[in-house]
Formats: structure tokens, sequence, C-alpha cells
């Protein structure tokens, strides 16, 4: 799982993707939290979402993440640069996309993939850094255990990648 991204109209709040880390801790996952060396406290406050989460946050090099990212069943992030490496070395992504951009361009590629997130939503083409729209609606919507559901969705396909 990789939380973070640059711009706040395209993720969730930390204390959501704690709930998403629980989630999937719950289902029998193992989780392990990536992110930058400035998202040290926000991959600290996720994972401890489940006591056996890892948090990696800040500990990697870009080669180490891609190392991480191909290592894993499913990665779930944000439209950010972490799905689109899963993807590029081969990994399946659950991806909370908001529509601030448009999904048919920048999803994740040649992947099974799902996407999370209302692509309606008003905010949809904008290109907004700030969700423009009170209470953040197109992921708001998205609970934790839609995250868990579209990883189980998924297990199949990486498991025959594997």
């Amino acid at each position: 799982m990789h939380p973070g991204c640059t711009a706040p109209a395209r993720t969730w709040p930390a204390e959501r993707w704690a709930l998403a880390v629980a989630a999937l801790s719950e289902a029998g996952y193992q989780v392990v939290v990536t992110g930058g060396r400035a998202e040290c406290q926000l991959t600290a406050a996720v994972s401890r979402g489940a006591p056996d989460a890892m948090d990696l946050g800040g500990r990697t090099t870009l080669p180490e993440l891609a190392s991480v990212l191909a290592g894993a069943r499913v990665v779930v992030a944000p439209n950010t640069g972490p799905a689109h490496l899963a993807a590029a070395v081969g990994t399946p992504v659950v991806s909370l996309f908001s529509p601030v951009v448009p999904a048919v361009r920048w999803a994740p590629y040649r992947v099974p993939s799902v996407l999370l997130g209302d692509q309606e939503a008003a905010c949809a083409g904008s290109r907004a850094r700030e969700c423009p729209i009170p209470g953040h609606p197109c992921l708001n919507g998205v609970w934790p255990e839609d995250v868990a559901a579209a990883v189980a969705k998924l297990m199949p396909a990486a498991g025959a990648a594997a």
C-alpha cells in the first residue's frame, strides 16, 4: 500500500488508509506500507491500522521500491508514481482514482486493475491539486471494505502472474 500523493485531491486522509490497512489485515493479507522520506509520518500513521503491517516509509530507494512492488501480489495506491511503477513491474493495482485527470489516460496500464472512486464526480477533468468539491466526494465514497474487496478480486490475477 502506498498512501502518499503530492496532490491531496488524489488521495484519502491517513485515517481512512489506516482503516484500509486494518481491513486488509483482518482479511488475512500481509500489508506493507511504502512512502518517500517526506511521508514517514503518514506511513507510520497508516501502518498503525494493523499490528503486523510493515512500515517501509522513507526506507527504500527507487530501485528498492520497484523490487518491493514487484514482490507484491497487489498494490493499493492513489493515482501517483508508485501505482504506475507497480504496473510497470507487472503487479496488479487497486487505484483510488480521483477523476481530476481522465482514467482513460492515467489509469494503471497493461496490468489487471480496479479503479475505485466516482469517475463522474463534479471535479472530473479539473486537474485540481486540492479537491474543489466540499467533502471530497469522488474518493470519500470509497470505504476500506471496498479496497479489501478490490484486492480480493485481483488476487486470482496476481496468483496467475506469480
